[in-house]
Protein backbone atom coordinates (compact mmCIF):
# COMPACT_ATOMS: atom_id res chain seq x y z
CA UNK A 1 0.00 0.00 0.00
CA UNK A 2 1.49 3.30 -1.10
CA UNK A 3 0.92 6.65 0.59
CA UNK A 4 -2.65 7.82 1.04
CA UNK A 5 -3.75 10.68 -1.23
CA UNK A 6 -6.37 13.23 -0.18
CA UNK A 7 -8.18 14.84 -3.12
CA UNK A 8 -10.68 17.68 -3.10
CA UNK A 9 -12.44 18.42 -6.38
CA UNK A 10 -15.44 20.27 -7.84
CA UNK A 11 -16.19 22.38 -4.75
CA UNK A 12 -18.95 24.96 -5.17
CA UNK A 13 -19.50 27.36 -2.29
CA UNK A 14 -21.70 30.46 -2.23
CA UNK A 15 -22.49 32.93 0.55
CA UNK A 16 -25.49 35.17 0.00
CA UNK A 17 -25.49 34.53 -3.73
CA UNK A 18 -21.78 35.35 -4.07
CA UNK A 19 -19.61 32.56 -5.44
CA UNK A 20 -16.63 31.98 -3.13
CA UNK A 21 -15.24 28.71 -4.51
CA UNK A 22 -16.17 27.33 -7.92
CA UNK A 23 -13.24 25.69 -9.72
CA UNK A 24 -11.28 23.85 -7.04
CA UNK A 25 -8.85 20.98 -7.23
CA UNK A 26 -6.28 20.31 -4.54
CA UNK A 27 -4.57 17.07 -3.62
CA UNK A 28 -2.06 16.11 -0.96
CA UNK A 29 -0.27 12.84 -0.35
CA UNK A 30 1.36 11.51 2.77
CA UNK A 31 4.98 12.63 2.67
CA UNK A 32 4.45 16.19 1.42
CA UNK A 33 3.55 19.70 2.55
CA UNK A 34 1.18 21.63 0.30
CA UNK A 35 1.05 25.40 0.79
CA UNK A 36 -2.29 27.14 0.17
CA UNK A 37 -2.09 30.87 -0.59
CA UNK A 38 -4.64 33.54 -1.50
CA UNK A 39 -5.83 36.99 -0.56
CA UNK A 40 -8.04 37.69 2.46
CA UNK A 41 -11.59 36.46 1.87
CA UNK A 42 -10.66 34.23 -1.07
CA UNK A 43 -11.95 31.09 0.68
CA UNK A 44 -8.83 29.43 2.11
CA UNK A 45 -10.35 28.79 5.54
CA UNK A 46 -13.64 27.73 3.99
CA UNK A 47 -11.85 25.19 1.80
CA UNK A 48 -10.01 23.69 4.79
CA UNK A 49 -13.29 23.46 6.73
CA UNK A 50 -14.95 21.74 3.76
CA UNK A 51 -12.12 19.19 3.61
CA UNK A 52 -12.39 18.62 7.36
CA UNK A 53 -16.15 18.29 7.17
CA UNK A 54 -17.34 21.19 9.35
CA UNK A 55 -18.65 23.29 6.41
CA UNK A 56 -20.99 21.90 3.77
CA UNK A 57 -20.89 23.55 0.33
CA UNK A 58 -23.52 23.07 -2.38
CA UNK A 59 -21.22 20.53 -4.05
CA UNK A 60 -17.97 18.76 -3.21
CA UNK A 61 -16.05 15.61 -3.99
CA UNK A 62 -13.50 14.66 -1.33
CA UNK A 63 -11.72 11.33 -1.33
CA UNK A 64 -8.81 9.45 0.22
CA UNK A 65 -7.28 7.02 -2.27
CA UNK A 66 -10.35 7.63 -4.46
CA UNK A 67 -12.77 6.47 -1.75
CA UNK A 68 -15.25 9.31 -1.04
CA UNK A 69 -15.35 10.70 2.51
CA UNK A 70 -17.98 13.01 3.94
CA UNK A 71 -16.35 14.18 7.16
CA UNK A 72 -12.70 13.46 7.75
CA UNK A 73 -12.92 14.09 11.47
CA UNK A 74 -15.56 11.37 11.94
CA UNK A 75 -13.01 8.61 11.48
CA UNK A 76 -9.98 10.62 12.54
CA UNK A 77 -8.39 10.73 9.09
CA UNK A 78 -8.12 14.54 8.99
CA UNK A 79 -7.12 17.00 11.73
CA UNK A 80 -7.80 20.74 11.42
CA UNK A 81 -6.27 23.73 13.20
CA UNK A 82 -8.73 26.63 12.95
CA UNK A 83 -7.73 30.26 13.46
CA UNK A 84 -9.68 30.40 16.73
CA UNK A 85 -9.10 28.44 19.92
CA UNK A 86 -10.74 25.01 19.86
CA UNK A 87 -9.84 23.22 23.12
CA UNK A 88 -12.38 22.95 25.98
CA UNK A 89 -11.44 25.43 28.69
CA UNK A 90 -11.98 23.37 31.86
CA UNK A 91 -10.21 20.06 31.14
CA UNK A 92 -6.56 19.36 31.92
CA UNK A 93 -4.33 19.54 28.83
CA UNK A 94 -2.85 16.16 29.67
CA UNK A 95 -6.30 14.55 29.46
CA UNK A 96 -7.05 16.32 26.17
CA UNK A 97 -3.73 15.40 24.55
CA UNK A 98 -3.35 11.74 25.48
CA UNK A 99 -6.01 10.28 23.14
CA UNK A 100 -5.11 12.66 20.29
CA UNK A 101 -1.32 12.49 19.93
CA UNK A 102 0.15 9.98 17.46
CA UNK A 103 2.10 7.30 19.40
CA UNK A 104 5.08 7.59 17.02
CA UNK A 105 5.46 11.26 18.01
CA UNK A 106 4.43 10.97 21.65
CA UNK A 107 7.96 11.44 23.04
CA UNK A 108 8.49 14.54 20.89
CA UNK A 109 5.19 15.99 22.08
CA UNK A 110 5.62 15.06 25.76
CA UNK A 111 9.14 16.52 25.83
CA UNK A 112 8.18 19.82 24.24
CA UNK A 113 8.81 22.63 26.78
CA UNK A 114 5.37 24.21 26.53
CA UNK A 115 3.59 20.88 27.09
CA UNK A 116 5.89 20.00 29.97
CA UNK A 117 5.16 23.37 31.55
CA UNK A 118 1.36 23.31 31.24
CA UNK A 119 0.22 19.69 30.92
CA UNK A 120 -1.37 19.68 34.41
CA UNK A 121 -3.28 22.94 33.80
CA UNK A 122 -6.61 23.58 32.11
CA UNK A 123 -6.65 25.23 28.69
CA UNK A 124 -8.48 28.20 30.23
CA UNK A 125 -5.52 28.97 32.49
CA UNK A 126 -3.14 29.69 29.58
CA UNK A 127 -2.61 32.96 27.76
CA UNK A 128 -3.82 33.18 24.17
CA UNK A 129 -0.31 32.79 22.76
CA UNK A 130 0.57 29.79 24.92
CA UNK A 131 -2.73 28.09 24.12
CA UNK A 132 -2.22 28.68 20.40
CA UNK A 133 1.17 26.98 20.55
CA UNK A 134 -0.25 23.95 22.36
CA UNK A 135 -3.22 23.63 20.03
CA UNK A 136 -0.89 23.80 17.02
CA UNK A 137 1.38 21.14 18.52
CA UNK A 138 -1.57 18.85 19.27
CA UNK A 139 -2.88 19.20 15.74
CA UNK A 140 0.45 18.58 13.96
CA UNK A 141 1.31 15.64 16.24
CA UNK A 142 -2.20 14.14 16.04
CA UNK A 143 -2.98 10.61 14.86
CA UNK A 144 -4.60 11.87 11.64
CA UNK A 145 -3.17 10.96 8.23
CA UNK A 146 -3.76 14.52 6.97
CA UNK A 147 -3.22 17.78 8.86
CA UNK A 148 -4.86 21.06 7.82
CA UNK A 149 -3.24 24.14 9.37
CA UNK A 150 -4.99 27.51 9.11
CA UNK A 151 -2.61 30.40 9.91
CA UNK A 152 -0.22 28.53 12.25
CA UNK A 153 2.48 31.23 11.98
CA UNK A 154 0.37 34.38 12.34
CA UNK A 155 0.27 34.83 16.12
CA UNK A 156 3.59 33.30 17.15
CA UNK A 157 7.12 34.67 17.35
CA UNK A 158 9.73 34.12 14.61
CA UNK A 159 11.52 31.60 16.86
CA UNK A 160 8.28 29.66 17.37
CA UNK A 161 7.58 29.82 13.64
CA UNK A 162 10.90 28.12 12.86
CA UNK A 163 10.16 25.50 15.53
CA UNK A 164 6.76 24.74 13.99
CA UNK A 165 8.27 24.53 10.50
CA UNK A 166 10.76 21.93 11.76
CA UNK A 167 7.93 19.90 13.32
CA UNK A 168 5.85 20.17 10.13
CA UNK A 169 8.79 18.88 8.06
CA UNK A 170 9.34 15.98 10.45
CA UNK A 171 5.69 14.91 10.62
CA UNK A 172 5.27 15.32 6.84
CA UNK A 173 7.54 12.32 6.37
CA UNK A 174 4.54 10.16 7.30
CA UNK A 175 1.57 12.57 7.01
CA UNK A 176 0.13 14.85 4.37
CA UNK A 177 0.01 18.48 5.51
CA UNK A 178 -1.83 21.44 3.96
CA UNK A 179 -0.88 24.80 5.45
CA UNK A 180 -2.06 28.34 4.78
CA UNK A 181 -0.79 31.64 6.19
CA UNK A 182 -0.63 35.35 5.37
CA UNK A 183 3.13 35.12 5.86
CA UNK A 184 3.62 33.70 2.39
CA UNK A 185 7.43 33.55 2.74
CA UNK A 186 7.04 30.98 5.52
CA UNK A 187 4.72 28.95 3.29
CA UNK A 188 7.23 29.12 0.42
CA UNK A 189 9.92 27.95 2.84
CA UNK A 190 8.09 24.96 4.32
CA UNK A 191 5.94 23.71 1.40
CA UNK A 192 6.95 21.19 -1.25
CA UNK A 193 4.49 22.79 -3.66
CA UNK A 194 2.10 25.74 -3.69
CA UNK A 195 -1.56 26.12 -4.66
CA UNK A 196 -3.05 29.62 -5.08
CA UNK A 197 -6.75 30.42 -4.77
CA UNK A 198 -7.67 33.33 -7.01
CA UNK A 199 -11.15 34.30 -8.30
CA UNK A 200 -12.62 31.21 -6.65
CA UNK A 201 -10.30 28.81 -8.48
CA UNK A 202 -7.14 26.91 -7.59
CA UNK A 203 -3.97 27.50 -9.59
CA UNK A 204 -0.81 25.39 -9.20
CA UNK A 205 2.25 27.60 -8.68
CA UNK A 206 5.37 26.30 -10.42
CA UNK A 207 7.71 29.01 -9.13
CA UNK A 208 7.35 32.12 -6.94
CA UNK A 209 7.16 34.44 -9.96
CA UNK A 210 3.77 32.85 -10.76
CA UNK A 211 2.44 34.53 -7.60
CA UNK A 212 3.28 37.89 -9.19
CA UNK A 213 1.80 36.87 -12.55
CA UNK A 214 -1.50 35.93 -10.86
CA UNK A 215 -1.58 39.25 -8.97
CA UNK A 216 -1.14 37.79 -5.49
CA UNK A 217 2.19 39.59 -4.92
CA UNK A 218 3.79 42.69 -6.37
CA UNK A 219 7.27 41.42 -5.49
CA UNK A 220 8.99 38.55 -3.66
CA UNK A 221 10.61 39.58 -0.39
Amino acid sequence: MGPYILKTDSVHLEFGGRKILQDIFIDCRQGEVVGLLGRNGCGKSSLLRIMFGSLKPSYQHISINDIPILKGYHNGRIAYLPQHSYLPQNIKLKKLAEPVVDPQFRDDFNNHPIYQKYHNQNAGQLSGGELRQLETLMCIYSRADFILLDEPFTHVSPVQTEMFKDIIRKCAKVKGIIVTDHQYYNILDVADRIILITNGATRPIKNPDDLIAHGYLSHIR
